[in-house]
């Protein structure tokens, strides 16, 4: 009886929308519904925004979006018989049906995600035993001791923890290699490795052949480890010292449990937060994806493996052989199968390790097309809507992360389609001016407000499409090339701490400034129909503003892309730690200021250090979180300052032993609340209005920046190729 009630209700229910969205009414009414529904949704934010009043709210505006969609089916279609304007002008509906449907599994995922969970349950009276997996493949020394020592410095039972290096540029294939200095390096990088985690107190593992990529690297851990759950760190990944404290806890509590991630937190700015200097106030661009999208994945038990900062059972593992390598993104790939085979996740939205993201624009496009590579794989190989094992909700969630990787189709249709018309006159879009303001105006503001709903805290208005963009270029033949051959991707290692000496243009930014220079012409044209054809000037201006709109972001894209100058970009974190110097046989007690992973700021607690000369060398010893043996750590002076409290330095390390890596561990990477409270600070909500001017001006800014770049370096590659001729 409760379940045929349940059916009648959703039929009534569903009756009553198609009447409503099919309901015939004029531009005026459906312009005045609108601006009613916008102005419902602006009152409902500020007054109820969360519980049943934010689903009423997004709930107002789907019904403004299909009404969308039902006017675009039915009234703008091009005639069939009008190829030239029909074959584009379905393409553009088909990507805009893409973005829609898009829009709805966001919504599925994230309208009401979970409450962050606020502790973790307590360790059993007989604690698992725990391997600790550092993969690495090319990775520096330093970075590996940074990470390895970190791992070391976890809060557990003495005993029942167990790191491993799992070392993938030392393997046997690659010290053997026919290539006599490729193989040298790799011996000594081996033998390197090797001192280290003797040092340190850790395992190191490498295996006979580079097979399977980093899933193969991960399996060969296993077979090699007997700990009862596996935690997996990347190398540029370094966990605080509570992070088992804070996911062990819930495998006590479900045997079915394969799985507990945590967030990816990183202390330096992807290539678009440097370049447009919006690291400290903006909030990153993964912490949509952890602090809002993982939750709602948490909902449906379809939180996936992102590959680090993550615990798994080793029993979870062992029924599918370990970790999936089929698709270059293992951890997915892993995630989807467990799931299906019916075992559970858990997400725990706080920040428990730090990383470092790809410094240059290169680097990142790098990482994304293995991203993406990696997602289409895993579309075409597993088909997650028809997965056997899987529940409706995690088909729907699994779909909604593998398709949103079509994403370079949509966006590059979205820039070329104004061009169209502003070109050749194609009318791809049958409306009139007014029918655009009344039915396309409305549509965006809506799907802004839906945005500003989901992610308001977590992403600022117009940065996602920004984001899209400036990977679209180089992810869409990456996406082809996996449709057409899925198997022909191979898995390459992002590069970690790079550095950038000078300004320069990224070498993949040419395409852009052919963009931004082509869209540019897109203006002209517009003014020029505009005064040639004013019986179409209504149809011009709007397609005009569409194209406007396409060239502020291919100006961000330019600011993006010239790349400004920066060092490994480690960011300092407030660390407050007592301890003192010894300099020249001098010696004084300090306290930290802050620290990072290239050095620290101290205070001299003392009058007897007035001054000191850049360059100084001596050692400071600081109190521990952890035991370990007292030693002093080797720093050089890199800068002095004086205030109204004494002399402050800035010291860079200068490490020459194991053990001051885990001084330098232990002062950086011990307490995760430093990294949340830096969090909190970014995720501010800026509304519609306020982030849409915001992003307006930074386009203009970087619009300038780029283009000054580009002309600057110009003329300077000139005037340096003269002098040569010259010579």
């Amino acid at each position: 009886m409760r379940t045929a009630s349940y059916v009648i209700f959703w039929a009534f229910a569903t009756a009553v929308v198609v009447a409503l969205i099919t309901l015939p009414i004029s531009l005026q009414a459906h312009l005045i519904a609108g601006t009613i529904v916008v102005g419902a949704m602006i009152l409902l934010k500020f007054l109820r925004p969360y519980g049943v009043w934010r689903l009423i709210a997004l709930g107002l505006g789907t019904a403004i979006v299909l009404r969308y969609v039902y006017w675009r089916t039915t009234s703008t279609l091009p005639p069939v018989n009008q190829l030239e304007d029909f074959i584009p002008g379905l393409i553009l509906y088909l990507a805009e049906l893409y973005n829609i449907g898009m829009l709805f599994l966001s919504l599925f995922v994230v309208a009401m995600p979970l409450p962050r969970r606020k502790s973790a349950p307590p360790l059993p009276a007989e604690a698992p035993t725990v391997d600790v997996f550092v993969p690495t493949y090319n990775e520096e020394p330093e970075l590996l001791a940074t990470t390895l020592s970190a791992a070391l410095a976890m809060d557990y039972p003495a005993g029942r923890l167990a790191v491993y290096l799992l070392d993938d540029g030392g393997t046997d294939e690659k010290c053997n290699a026919d290539n006599f200095v490729a193989a040298s390096a790799a011996r000594e990088r081996r033998t390197q490795l090797q001192a280290l985690c003797a040092g340190l107190g850790c395992t190191y593992l490498t295996r006979e052949r580079n097979i399977s990529a980093k899933a193969g690297n991960l399996n060969n851990g296993l077979a090699n480890s007997s700990g009862d759950l596996i935690v997996v760190f990347d190398a540029d990944h370094a966990p605080a010292r509570t992070f088992l404290t804070e996911t062990i806890g819930y495998f006590g509590q479900d045997p079915k449990l394969f799985l507990v991630q945590t967030p990816h937190f990183f202390i330096n700015p992807d290539p678009l937060e440097r370049n447009l200097k919006t690291f400290k106030a903006m909030p990153s661009e993964n912490e949509m994806f952890y602090g809002i999208i993982q939750r709602g994945l948490d909902k449906w038990n379809a939180s996936f493996f992102c590959g680090s900062a993550a615990v798994l059972r080793r029993t979870a593992l062992q029924t599918t052989n370990g970790f999936s390598g089929r698709s270059i993104t293992e951890d997915a790939e892993t995630a989807i199968t467990l799931h299906a085979t019916g075992w559970n996740s858990v997400y725990v939205d706080k920040p428990l390790i730090a990383g470092l993201q790809p410094a240059t624009f290169a680097s990142f496009i790098g990482q994304r097309s293995r991203w993406a590579q990696g997602m289409m794989q895993i579309l075409i190989y597993h088909r997650p809507m028809l997965k056997s094992g899987l529940s409706l909700p995690q088909r729907l969630c699994y779909s909604s992360s593998a398709l949103f990787w079509l994403f370079p189709f949509v966006r590059l249709i979205f820039l070329v389609a104004p061009l169209f018309y502003l070109f050749f006159g194609l009318e791809i879009f049958t409306a009139s001016g007014p029918e655009f303001i009344a039915y396309v105006f409305s549509y965006m503001v809506v799907n802004l407000m839906m945005q500003n709903y989901l992610y308001g805290r977590y992403r600022w208005p117009w940065i996602s499409e920004l984001y899209e963009f400036i990977q679209s270029v180089y992810l869409l033949p990456a996406v082809i090339s996996v449709l057409v051959n899925p198997g022909k991707p191979t898995f390459k290692v992002t590069a970690k701490s790079e550095e950038l000496g000078t300004r320069r243009i990224s070498e993949l930014g040419l395409p852009f400034f052919i963009i931004f220079a082509v869209l540019t012409l897109g203006v002209i044209a517009t003014y020029w129909r505009t005064i040639t054809q004013p019986y179409n000037a209504d149809t011009t201006l709007v397609v005009g503003l569409w194209n406007i709109l396409n060239l502020l972001m291919a100006g961000c894209a330019l600011g993006v892309v010239s790349e400004r100058p920066e060092g490994r970009g480690a960011r300092r974190f407030p660390v407050k730690r007592r301890g003192q110097i010894s300099i020249d046989g001098r010696t004084a007690p300090i306290v930290t200021e802050n620290v990072s992973v290239d050095g620290v700021a101290i205070r001299v607690l003392s009058k007897g250090f007035d001054t000191l000369p850049v360059g100084s060398r001596g050692e400071v010893s600081f109190e521990t979180t952890i035991a370990m043996p007292r030693d002093a750590l080797p720093v050089r002076v890199a800068r002095t300052a004086s205030d109204q409290k004494g002399l402050v330095l800035g010291c860079r390390y200068e490490p020459s032993d194991p053990v001051h890596s885990r001084i330098i561990a232990d002062l950086a990477f011990s307490d995760a609340a430093i990294w949340s409270d830096f969090q909190k600070a970014r995720r501010q909500n800026m509304g519609v209005v306020y982030g849409t001017l915001r992003f307006l001006r930074i386009a203009v800014f970087q619009t300038s920046r780029g283009l000054s770049y580009f002309f600057g370096l110009y003329r300077f590659a000139r005037s340096n190729s003269a002098r040569r001729a010259a010579e």
